[in-house]
């Protein structure tokens, strides 16, 4: 289905939940209610966990992608870092939203028409059963796909504004570069952000959000995410055998955000 064949968000909705749920007698997904929950970071992992995010961009920047990025502007870089790291945290918190460089989540709704607007979704939030597989950044989002139909990341990525850019994170090396290259084809624009990720990657990377120039929401995910250095390296690297969800709440608030851009877009 396209959402631009209805005329109304109510109608879409109801008829994507409607084909959801067709979908979901037919071919069900593998769900989370089968998977314990995880705790949060653990007290362990939370100590020095801005030296941890650090020496982890650094040591693992393969072909030195992000360092040739910030060799561009290295002073106004460096300063920005700086002032970012020495305070205590890099955001503001409004529940499930992350709030980068922003005073409230209504600053983002005046900001996102007139800025870049890049929607980022991780890919451990992915289904199992993914068509494009997990670890990548490819999202086929078939509308046709029942796997697709069933997927919160094809609904948002068909009601989102065509003038968004859509991105499948798989790394945070890779948003990391993808950021920078807007920034830098984009110098008369600025760029804004709204992109999932579990809680300590949240908390871990906002200081590079802050050094890049750009502005933003973090969406927290639930479910099977890394409160472990170890886990979340491991999952850097595609092994990931658990599955991180929007909570209803949480999921309702991004798109009740995407439905306000989609008809502000067409006014």
């Amino acid at each position: 289905m396209s959402w631009d064949q209805y005329e109304t968000w109510e109608a879409a909705e109801c008829a994507w939940d409607q084909r959801a749920e067709i979908a979901a007698k037919k071919k069900p997904l593998r769900r989370l209610k089968t998977l314990p929950l995880m705790p949060g970071v653990t007290p362990e992992t939370a100590k020095g966990l801005k030296w941890k995010s650090l020496k982890y961009m650094v040591a693992y920047d393969k072909d030195r992608k992000i360092l040739k990025h910030f060799l561009k502007h290295p002073l106004r870089y460096s300063l920005r870092f700086i002032r970012s790291f020495v305070k205590k945290k890099s955001y503001r918190r409004e529940g499930d939203f992350f709030l980068y460089g922003l005073k409230s989540v209504k600053e983002f709704e005046r900001r996102w028409k007139k800025d870049l607007l890049v929607v980022g979704f991780s890919y451990c939030q992915k289904p199992f059963e993914c068509p494009s597989k997990r670890f990548t950044d490819q999202c086929v989002r078939d509308p046709e796909n029942r796997v697709c139909q069933q997927c919160p990341i094809g609904k948002v990525l068909h009601a989102l504004p065509k003038e968004s850019i859509p991105l499948i994170i798989p790394t945070v090396h890779y948003i990391g570069e993808k950021i920078f290259e807007y920034v830098h084809a984009n110098p008369d624009r600025e760029v804004l952000f709204l992109i999932t990720a579990c809680e300590m990657t949240l908390k871990m990377f906002g200081d590079y959000g802050h050094m890049a120039g750009v502005k933003g929401i973090g969406v927290r995910l639930d479910g099977r995410i890394c409160n472990t250095m170890r886990a979340f390296e491991l999952s850097e690297k595609g092994i990931k055998p658990g599955l991180t969800v929007f909570t209803p709440k949480t999921e309702k608030r991004v798109l009740d955000l995407v439905r306000l851009m989609r008809e502000g877009a067409s006014s």
